[in-house]
């Protein structure tokens, strides 16, 4: 309401809840906002609740993987169960620190099994997480605390197997664009950038 500058709330061909004229099906979609105004981290609350019921597999993909403790122990728990978690982040960082921390926690979830794609066709902005074929969720959201806490984020959670095989196709199309990062590679990364990992992760709270 505050970027449209008039209350959309108002407008009822945004809350339409027949199917449209087209006779199509309707597909439940949610929507979950946070902010610095919110009582609560809903758009975290939400990812917490994905990952939990999760049986067979997580896809991820996002630009900044900075997670804050609820969200690395749900992931890890979601692999140590033997769900297949697999993250996909960029290899071309637009800010040194936050690749920095990205790279630290995903590192650190390679001793969980977490499957993580680094990819090299260009910068990845894609903001999204598919859980079992049945459900994803896209937005403005990173993963991670800023996009959590401190900055007005808006996701929709797609209750959809069609939707969510899509974008689960998508991800698995980017696949031959990305390097895997094994847990070999990652050991035998030099002293710089092990400085760097370091030091972002040291800051994460705050990027």
């Amino acid at each position: 309401n505050k970027a449209a500058g008039e209350n959309l709330f108002q407008k009822a061909g945004y809350f339409e809840t027949e199917p449209g004229n087209g006779g199509e099906e309707g597909i439940p979609i949610q929507i979950v906002a946070s902010g610095p105004d919110a009582r609560e981290p809903y758009v975290r609350n939400n990812y917490l609740e994905l990952f939990y019921k999760a049986r067979r597999h997580i896809y991820i993909q996002t630009p900044y993987f900075i997670p804050d403790a609820a969200v690395l122990s749900a992931l890890k728990t979601a692999a140590l169960s033997g769900v297949r978690v697999c993250l996909m982040i960029p290899c071309k960082p637009d800010h040194p620190f936050v690749y920095g921390a990205t790279r630290a926690y995903a590192g650190e979830l390679l001793n969980y099994g977490v499957r993580c794609y680094i990819y090299e066709n260009g910068f990845l902005h894609s903001k999204a997480v598919m859980v079992d074929g049945a459900v994803s969720c896209c937005g403005t959201a990173n993963m991670d605390i800023r996009s959590f806490k401190l900055n007005f984020e808006v996701n929709a959670v797609v209750y959809d197997s069609g939707v969510t095989g899509q974008l689960e196709q998508a991800f698995l199309d980017d696949l031959p664009y990305c390097r895997e990062l094994t847990r070999e590679d990652y050991q035998r990364r030099g002293v710089i950038t092990r400085f760097k990992e370091r030091l972002g992760r040291l800051f994460s709270p705050l990027l």
